[in-house]
């Protein structure tokens, strides 16, 4: 790299240099803690069973803002199909290459500089600032924040405003921020038949014909009508399973797979009630398990929001739009706890892709934005 880049795109592109793919961190927190504690932070790194996670803090008054985000990134496949390797964090045309360029290392570094110039600039700032990092984002999400937070609550450390620094924009830096997201509920089910000879059908009891009715009714099933936040709950079916292989045996079960996105206008309960109630009313012999990956949750208008569409107009020009939609991220923890969350990032158009990139100016773009969101939060 003969040109001189930004302070942002050269921490983004030395983070993208370690390989840290789910759960591993590769130093990346390392790096970053040693520049929050040169600014005066108090780093503590909590590691469980396999995530290595960040807790640091300058203050302790309020108003409490806290910066969250995860090192890790997922697996980059074929490396041969990438244009430049995935974790040389090559610069060509504008864009820094790599994995975790925009999901999420570029978040992290502007987080890491804008936090840095902020302190430079007002020295004496009221309020706390804090980092939550995590090497465990893109895998289970056991060991990562939700473990975080729970000893935050044990200790009564209660954050006020969280920016999670996930890619949150669709087509131009800023032009989307999340101030929510969906819950998600993933459903386990077995339907329980009658294995036997596909000549002898009234000896077997066969869980796919018995199933149709059922699962028809529950993937055309309108389950509320969202609200000005949220879309309307949705429902599918994302793996099916049944049969020995052999074409003349009639199977003795049906596994199969399903997930609610919901709004704030269901609860996980009654979802769950409804499935049983079509489950049953159509006379099937079931087992069902349930997975609740995420409540919903939702920063609705007020100083955080507001301050973080003011500071993305001032940079950019553009008048950004608040949305709820899309997967589910480490928010969701965070939100739990009564503090007010949105997510705010670079384009996602190439996140968990081959190539994955990121414009350089956005991230120069991003940090400036989050250096306005601190200096119009805590001073």
């Amino acid at each position: 790299m003969s040109e001189t880049h930004s302070e942002v795109v050269a921490l983004a592109r030395a983070l993208i240099q370690r390989p840290s793919v789910t759960p591993e961190d590769a130093g990346c927190q390392a790096m970053i803690n040693a520049r929050l504690s040169a600014l005066g932070f108090n780093v503590e790194e909590h590691f469980f069973v396999d995530t290595l996670n960040t807790w640091a803090r300058k203050g302790s008054e309020g108003p409490h803002f806290c910066f969250a985000g995860h090192t890790d990134v997922v697996p980059v496949g074929n490396e041969r199909d990438w244009r430049y390797p995935p974790f040389s964090g090559e610069i060509h045309d504008g864009m820094l290459h790599g994995r975790g360029a925009a999901d999420m290392k570029g978040s992290l570094a502007a987080m890491v500089v804008a936090t840095e110039r902020f302190i430079a600039r007002f020295p004496n700032h009221k309020g706390s600032i804090s980092f939550l990092i995590t090497s465990d984002e893109e895998g289970p999400f056991i060991n990562g924040t939700t473990k975080v937070v729970d000893l935050l609550e044990a200790r009564d450390e209660k954050i006020d405003m969280c920016l999670v620094g996930e890619p949150s924009s669709r087509d131009s830096l800023g032009d989307v921020v999340k101030n929510g997201r969906r819950g998600s509920l993933t459903g386990h089910l077995t339907i329980k038949g009658i294995q036997g000879h596909v000549a002898y059908p009234h000896l077997a009891r066969n869980p796919i014909h018995q199933s149709t009715p059922a699962l028809t009714e529950l993937s055309t099933t309108q389950w509320d009508q969202g609200n000005a936040f949220f879309p309307a709950t949705s429902f599918q079916i994302s793996n099916i399973h049944g049969g020995t292989g052999a074409g003349n045996v009639i199977p003795g079960s049906l596994d199969v797979q399903f997930n609610f996105r919901f709004s704030t206008e269901v609860t996980a309960e009654q979802l769950k009630v409804r499935v049983c109630e079509i489950l049953d009313k159509h006379g099937l012999d079931y087992d069902l398990h349930w997975t609740l990956n995420g409540l919903p949750f939702l920063t609705e208008p007020g100083p955080l929001l507001n301050v973080t569409l003011d500071a993305i107009k001032t940079v950019t020009g553009i008048d950004a739009n608040p949305e709820t939609t899309g997967g589910t991220s480490d928010g969701r923890f965070i939100a739990q706890t009564g503090c007010k969350v949105i997510e705010l990032g670079p384009v996602n158009a190439t996140i968990h892709q081959v190539n994955e990139c990121v414009s350089t100016e956005s991230l120069d773009q991003l940090a400036e934005i989050y250096e306005l969101i601190l200096e119009k939060l805590l001073t």
